[in-house]
């Protein structure tokens, strides 16, 4: 009785990256097969149907093999089953880990949970991914936090040591990491323009300025947990707009400065109270978790903006100066007017801004004035974009 057998015989194992790309987006052999044949690789190379389908499928065992080796990559360059160089080790591993970016922006700042991985049917119809790539993606995210939630040390530093990432990668992971642990909402429909780099970017400087880590490199948890005193320590700042005296001469100060380098400098002048109220109150409200969770819709969402406006509010739309009602929930959005503010204008205004309360001889916190507003200053101007 006849029987057919493929055998590949072999040292070095060989990887095809088309092939490892269409495994890793999630196509079955069959339909890897018939996009592999529409890239005309049967008239490049001769092959005939068969070949390319048993090709195909000996690749796919191959990744199969590999995977449960991706899970925790050290392993896979110390192991001796698959001769694979160093360059393709770390080829498969940063492929491996790789996402998309509209598949993570509809889970960034959701918890990596059961219930989330059930919504991730409807997140593969929303994206056009399939649903077993959005499945490993968000299997890695997960995997991702579970090894490094409990570890002292610099976040990015345990990703990369226990993924073997590249450096861009590990950021981006620490982003991912550190939204999910602090949940900030990011979902929200005014929320959609901004890209998951916007948000990577002020995670970073969150991480970098607002977490235990920032002042205790020996803290549990450093990069992932913000600083709760730190937090709390921020309603100090609301003297800067409580006390008269301060708020007047803060708003000299600045104004001396930037007499004839802005474009909107009247404008600046006569709404200078309400922008720094805007400005101080966002400090104010961190010392809730929701508050802290809301972080971004109150920079970004309540706005009503003509059109084409990116829909930020106050200092980080460069289209617009608000009117801020300051009896109101000291939200940092209001209706924006029509004066518009040119983005270098906006620059200008913050780092004056930030740098004038230095000469304010009445005010006791400038560290904490520092740690805060370098970071708040650099999310705003991140943020400003349509």
């Amino acid at each position: 009785m006849a029987s057919e057998l493929d055998i590949f015989v072999g040292n070095t194992t060989l990887i095809d990256e088309d092939v490892y790309r269409l495994w890793l987006d999630g196509y079955s052999v069959s339909d890897a097969v018939a996009l592999r044949v529409r890239s005309g690789i049967l008239e490049q190379t001769g092959a005939t149907a068969a070949v390319l389908q048993s090709d195909t499928m000996d690749h796919y065992r191959t990744f199969q093999m590999l995977e449960r080796l991706l899970h925790a990559p050290p392993k896979l360059l110390h192991q001796l089953i698959f001769q694979i160089p160093p360059s393709r080790q770390a080829l498969l591993i940063e492929r491996y880990y790789a996402f998309d970016e509209a598949f993570v922006r509809e889970v960034l700042g959701k918890k990596l949970s059961k219930g989330t991985k059930k919504d991730l049917d409807d997140i593969s119809t929303k994206t056009g991914i399939t649903l077993k790539s959005c499945r490993r993606q968000f299997d890695n995210f997960k995997r991702v936090f579970k090894v490094v939630e409990e570890m002292r040390g610099s976040l990015v530093d345990n990703i990369q040591q226990h993924f073997l990432l590249s450096d861009r990668l590990a950021r981006d992971y620490a982003a991912i990491v550190f939204f999910a642990n602090n949940r900030f909402e990011t979902g929200k429909k005014k929320l959609q323009y901004l890209s998951f780099g916007d948000f990577a970017f002020c995670a970073e400087l969150m991480i970098q300025n607002w977490t235990l880590g920032a002042v205790d490199p020996q803290a549990d948890d450093m990069d992932m947990d913000l600083d709760k005193e730190f937090l709390q320590d921020l309603k100090e700042l609301k003297v800067l707009v409580a006390d008269k005296d301060l708020l007047d001469l803060h708003k000299s100060l600045v104004c001396t400065a930037l007499r004839g380098k802005l474009g909107v400098f009247s404008e600046m002048e006569a709404n200078f109270k309400n922008l720094s109220r805007g400005l101080v109150n966002v400090a104010a409200k961190l010392t809730h978790n929701k508050d802290v969770r809301d972080l971004f819709v109150d920079l970004v969402e309540k706005v009503s903006c003509p059109a084409r406006c990116p829909l930020i509010p106050i200092l980080a739309c460069p289209w617009a100066v608000p009117v801020l009602d300051v009896t109101s929930d000291p939200q940092f959005v209001e209706p924006c007017r029509s004066d518009h503010w040119p983005l270098n204008d906006v620059r200008l205004f913050l780092n004056q801004y930030s740098a004038s309360v230095h000469s304010l001889d009445g005010f006791r916190h400038q560290a904490l004035w520092d740690r805060y507003m370098g970071t708040l200053r650099g999310c705003l101007l991140r943020l400003c974009h349509d």
